[in-house]
């Protein structure tokens, strides 16, 4: 079925749905009009014609296509909302700009959305490096003043718990297919005290890129051989390989650019507290034993694992490669991850890197990778060795634990608008078209911030038709879903303060990168000590009852 005719059909059994007050939506239409195998029909039409704008390979998609794609997507809009219904009701969105992505497509997304319900949207715009700081102020001072926020899960705690935030109606929770989410980004995450608050529209989660032609490279094979290097000269399984295979590159060519070659691409410099995941990420299959859900803290305790052996490994490797001329790029001090991924992996600075799923998408349809044809990826490198807390022992046994970085952004509205129905009803729905799942195909596969989150992401023949290659798409989806579904993933705490904790992190590592401690223990039991403050703050108590439910204990 077309999509205009879908959308008249939608139109007909208008009146008969606000009877039902919308709870059926789009799904639903079978119920009111027996037209529910023409709908799949129409939404898969429509799935097929938004992932051809711009097309792979055609370039990074532009404001006049992220304005389409919204457009294409307006059914569930229309199923619940007269036009012009919203006129006069002005809303504040606050999120992201970073990389041009966040609320540059949501602008667009929303542009015909705002054209249809005679809504307006105004815009707070923050750096990734600010946002923290910005949101926290607004908790702190209790002057809340947007009306729908760009969030992650992390911080829930912090603003559901405080009954900031506006309880999901059921018409939005059938109109954005919530069953479809992976696994993880079920409840508990997105709830609190038993109500849904979350619309995600994204499945955070770090998985490891590194270049085929470093590894297909014979004279590096030859010379890492010659050198006595370890194993075959492959892609590292381990961080024990990563740091080997880092240390032998500095000062040879990259091979595609001809320019330096380097190996791992740590972000030295903080992000407002997000820039703490990249040293997890070394850590994890270090510090997350099998046996136990709790990485960060002691579950009985709150007492900080982040100075314990394995994280100090952690730590130590950072200073280790900092120690070697050429191991980084020049000033790698002043790269926070922003840079790590887009002005150097994806340009062709690097060999191998974690970041957050989108750079794969990213790297095979923005107009500034060099990368989409020689990028591989997988879940982060294990470890042959894992610490167990519990015991105080390193145990010998092969470990892997995908790092569940920020569990994904999601669209929240604010209980302010709780008072007036039709701002209330306004919100919710640019949050639903948003977290819509035909939409959210379309982010997951071209540059927007986001990775895959729903199960109908890992339909490689929709990918396909859109231009990618199943075998990359095979590679970049697997690292995807073989970390979400890890038996031994890191699952972040939803507990209150966790990007003070971050932050302050953030700010120790900072300060031993740059030589003001005299060890890698040094700055762990610094962090530490902050931690243990933050928790005293806070209340210990409490802070020990939410994390082991965060934990499922």
């Amino acid at each position: 079925m077309k999509v205009e005719l879908f959308e008249h059909a939608v139109r007909v059994a208008l009146s008969r749905r606000r009877l039902l007050q919308g709870a059926a939506a789009v799904g639903g239409l079978a119920a009111v009009g027996g037209i529910g195998t023409k709908h799949a029909a129409a939404q898969d039409d429509v799935r097929a014609a938004i992932l051809k704008i711009p097309g792979v390979g055609a370039g990074s998609p532009t404001d006049a296509d992220w304005q389409k794609v919204g457009e294409m997507c307006l059914a569930g809009t229309k199923a619940t909302v007269a036009e012009g219904e919203f006129a006069g009701v002005e809303l504040i969105f606050m999120g992201l700009n970073n990389q041009n992505l966040h609320n540059f497509l949501f602008r667009g997304f929303l542009k015909p959305w705002e054209a249809y319900t005679g809504a307006k949207i105004n815009w707070i715009d923050l750096a990734q490096a600010d946002y923290n700081a910005r949101l926290q102020q607004s908790i702190a001072t209790g002057t809340v003043d947007f009306d729908i926020i760009e969030m992650g899960s992390p911080f829930e705690g912090d603003v559901c718990g405080k009954g900031l935030a506006s309880e999901m109606p059921d018409w939005v929770k059938t109109l954005i297919d919530m069953d479809d989410y992976v696994s993880y980004l079920k409840a508990p995450v997105g709830t609190w005290d038993g109500k849904t608050y979350r619309i995600s529209i994204d499945g955070d989660c770090h998985t490891f890129a590194y270049r085929k032609d470093y590894y297909e490279n014979e004279e590096f094979a030859a010379a890492w051989k010659e050198s006595g290097g370890e194993g075959e000269w492959s892609a590292p399984k381990t961080w024990k390989d990563v740091q080997a295979h880092s240390k032998f590159l500095a000062g040879k060519k990259d091979p595609l650019t001809g320019l330096d070659a380097h190996g791992y691409l740590d972000p030295l410099k903080g992000w407002g507290g997000f820039g703490f995941y990249f040293l997890e990420d070394r850590a994890t299959a270090y510090a997350k034993h099998p046996d136990d859900p709790a990485w960060l803290f002691d579950a009985d305790t709150m007492k900080p694992r982040v100075n314990n052996p394995a994280f100090v490994r952690a730590i130590q490797e950072v200073m280790d490669l900092i120690a070697v001329p050429g191991a980084y790029p020049a000033d790698q001090i002043n790269a926070d991850p922003g840079t790590t991924a887009f002005s150097q992996f994806l340009a062709g600075t690097g060999s191998m890197l974690t970041w957050w799923g989108d750079v794969g998408s990213s790297a095979r349809t923005s107009d500034t990778s060099v990368v989409g044809d020689v990028v591989s990826f997988s879940i982060l490198p294990g470890s042959d060795e894992v610490y167990n807390s519990k015991t105080g022992e390193w145990e010998q046994r092969a470990n892997e634990a995908p790092n569940m970085a920020y569990i994904g952004w999601g669209v929240y509205v604010m209980a302010r608008v709780d008072g007036d129905e039709k701002k209330h009803k306004a919100a919710w729905s640019a949050a639903a078209h948003l977290g819509g799942k035909d939409l959210s195909l379309w982010t997951s596969a071209y540059p927007s911030g986001f990775q895959p989150y729903r199960n109908s992401h890992f339909n490689y023949e929709e990918w396909e038709a859109a231009g990618y290659d199943r075998a990359y798409i095979e590679d970049y989806l697997g690292s995807n879903a073989d970390s979400y579904n890890h038996e031994n993933s890191a699952i972040e705490p939803r507990i209150p303060g966790i990007f003070q904790y971050y932050s302050v992190a953030e700010d120790e590592l900072a300060k031993g990168f740059a030589g003001q401690y005299g060890s890698a223990q040094e700055i762990a039991d610094a962090i530490a000590a902050a931690w243990e403050k933050i928790t005293d703050q806070i209340g210990r108590e409490s802070q020990i009852a939410l994390y082991k439910a965060s934990l499922g204990i």
